[in-house]
């Protein structure tokens, strides 16, 4: 067959075949960023379209009995009811403060205490409805503690306790790390003192539902691989049970 018609008949080939089946990946908000990044770059590496799909940790588990999804990201303690995962990484709970202004000293629950104290308003987005979202109600069950009492505080619904922070409506803002990690407006100030262990430990499996097991085993792969930077994203590797 001649070059020039060898040419033709396979990119008339390559037009009639299918394209490759895209893996649909489930993570809650906090790990959007991360997820994304990580989908891109395997996609550049191995042809594999990736949809990231973001939903609330409260609602993810009957997402995925509602509907397939190739891959899993959730705290171990819910991953415990769908698959098994492979352990991701740390999500520590911090406080943010505006730009310029003093971060204080928050290494006791004591003196983390006194210095929400001293904030006019204390921002973290509102538990329960319309976000059911596990991270504000670990928040809200911490501010809400003994210790805290006296603390202004301040519950958002169309937007995080960043976003209230940014736009200076509080002093203040309580929320996942990786909310803070990318904004210019706000001012990181550190993860809440151990004794108060807010964090959540993420996991990363292959639903049982996956159309292309081998697919999704090797994305799982991608994210957990030792050198993958999640720290860029707020997770911290090589911590938890």
């Amino acid at each position: 067959m001649p070059m020039r018609s060898a040419a033709a008949f396979l990119t008339a080939w390559l037009a009639l075949a299918p394209d490759a089946l895209a893996l649909e990946v489930i993570c809650p908000p906090m790990l959007r960023q991360g997820i994304s990044d990580f989908a891109a770059s395997f996609s550049k590496q191995t042809g594999t379209p990736v949809t990231v799909k973001v939903s609330p940790m409260g609602k993810i588990v009957d997402d995925i009995k509602a509907g397939p999804a190739d891959v899993i990201l959730l705290p171990d303690h819910l991953m415990a009811s769908l698959a098994k995962g492979q352990k991701l990484g740390r999500m520590e709970i911090a406080l943010a403060v505006r730009p310029g202004a003093p971060h204080p000293d928050i290494s006791t629950v004591d003196k983390f205490a006194a210095a929400l104290k001293s904030a006019k308003a204390v921002a973290y987005t509102q538990p329960g409805p319309p976000r059911f979202s596990m991270e504000a109600e670990m928040i809200d069950q911490i501010l809400h503690r003994p210790e805290f009492r006296g603390v202004t505080l301040m519950t958002t619904t169309t937007r995080s306790g960043v976003d209230a922070l940014g736009t200076g409506d509080a002093d203040m803002a309580v929320q996942a790390t990786s909310a803070f990690l990318s904004r210019k407006d706000v001012a990181l100030v550190g993860p809440l003192p151990p004794e108060l262990k807010a964090h959540i430990d993420f996991e990363a499996a292959v639903s049982p539902s996956a159309a292309d097991a081998k697919a999704a085993s090797d994305f799982v792969r991608h994210l957990t691989r030792p050198e993958a930077a999640w720290s860029t994203f707020g997770l911290k590797r090589g911590v938890g049970p």
